[in-house]
């Protein structure tokens, strides 16, 4: 697991979700954490501090002084003792007061003096995290260096009502912290971690979808896995991260600056329009349709006898466009898939796309392509031809980018 000696800083807010922490301790506890609590005065309405101690084998602080024996929390000692902080349940009053910088308790003067990333998990009704207040608090704290938000999840509420705004299912959020701390991020060097730290990520992953009717459409078989995988290796390294995608069957990582479901390339090429200017490290790992019909069918084409014919009409060349306008500060990533001449066509799409990196794609190389749980690609860059060898996606993600910080210089 790679928890042995991590320090966490458990955070509890006023929210029924409160009762769900004591899961996430023993979790805790059992891979080797070491886990502090520090509640809001509201969150022991909801679990007692003698369940919180006994569990996390430490006393729980909920006050500035401890009245029994009348001495002092040093608020700014267990800011700095800890690995991260993670704030779960995050009610709707706790996300103001962090956005706001309130500190009114023991629980928010912790926050302002830790030194460690910061993930907490929203938990709330849905029409408060709808609210636009809690939108605008959302955005702030995630655009935060090493602030990470995981949820909320949709499901049946403590009002009766269902929607977003239950607090991440225990498990998921302990799996998001295994995730962070497996072995394969210890790969990550801190120089490189301080590298991307704060930078804008924007990545486009999975297909387009390109209507013909109401019913069909013409599209292709990526599962969006390689550009997922790449998104939580930037998360894993502190980036702000905008994710494009197109439709696929996998849920997008926690912690997201920006996610962008799209169905088309016209869509996708709008949604990027919006970032192109401000992004720091583009990848553009979409396969987004090159064609599409000239006109949509309204309702569903009856099937007739002969040949029914479908005008196409060429989709805007997104990479191409981005590298024509992209700064000098800007680095860009771009995919191909070939079938033949892999190499060559790869180098002339690099030169005209105006690219800093391409990631080769062979159709033909057995376990890569589209739909696999494993990847092997060649890399186009200022360092030359780098071949990557059959590895599961994930591992293929964490190697792009670390051959990209070897070439990438931020500003």
């Amino acid at each position: 697991m790679g928890w042995s000696g991590r320090k966490i800083l458990l955070g509890i807010t006023g929210s029924i979700a409160a009762y769900k922490t004591t899961w996430i301790i023993r979790q805790l506890k059992n891979n080797g954490a070491e886990v502090q609590v520090v509640c809001s005065p509201d969150a022991l309405g909801f679990v007692t501090p003698l369940t919180l101690s006994t569990l996390s084998e430490r006393p729980v602080f909920s006050e500035f002084v401890r009245s029994d024996q009348g001495e002092w929390v040093n608020h700014v000692a267990l800011g700095m003792w800890a690995d991260l902080m993670l704030i779960a349940p995050c009610s709707a009053q706790t996300l103001a007061k962090m956005a706001g910088g309130l500190c009114d308790n023991l629980l928010m003067a912790v926050y302002l003096s830790a030194r460690c990333p910061v993930w907490f998990a929203p938990a709330m009704d849905l029409d408060m995290w709808k609210h636009p207040a809690t939108t605008r608090n959302v955005l702030e704290l995630v655009s935060r260096p090493n602030h990470k938000m995981l949820g909320p999840a949709s499901g049946a509420l403590a009002s009766g009502l269902s929607g977003v705004g239950r607090m991440a299912e225990p498990q998921d959020i302990v799996g998001a912290l295994d995730q962070w701390w497996s072995n394969d991020k210890d790969l990550v060097t801190a120089e490189s971690s301080a590298t991307m730290r704060d930078q804008l990520i924007l990545i486009t992953a999975g297909p387009t979808r390109e209507a013909i009717d109401d019913v069909r459409y013409i599209s292709n078989h990526s599962s969006g896995k390689m550009g997922y995988a790449l998104a939580q290796v930037c998360l894993d390294l502190d980036a702000r991260v905008v994710l494009i995608s197109g439709p696929v069957s996998i849920p997008p990582p926690h912690g997201l600056f920006a996610f962008i479901p799209v169905e088309s390339a016209m869509e996708m090429h709008e949604a990027v329009k919006k970032y192109q200017e401000q992004f720091d490290i583009g990848i553009f790992c979409a396969a987004v349709a090159d064609f599409r019909p000239v006109r949509k069918t309204e309702g569903k084409v009856k099937k007739k006898d002969g040949i029914f014919p479908i005008e196409l009409v060429a989709n805007p060349d997104i990479l191409a466009e981005v590298g024509s306008k992209k700064r000098s500060d800007q680095f860009l990533v771009g995919f191909a898939l070939e079938t033949a001449n892999g190499l060559a066509e790869a180098e002339r799409k690099k030169s005209i796309k105006n690219c800093d990196m391409l990631v080769l794609n062979n159709m033909q190389d057995p376990g890569a392509g589209f739909g696999q749980d494993t990847n092997q690609v060649t890399l186009l860059s200022a360092k030359g031809i780098t071949e990557l060898s059959l590895a599961p996606k994930k591992e293929i993600a964490r190697q792009i980018i670390q051959h990209l910080l070897q070439c990438y210089s931020p500003a």
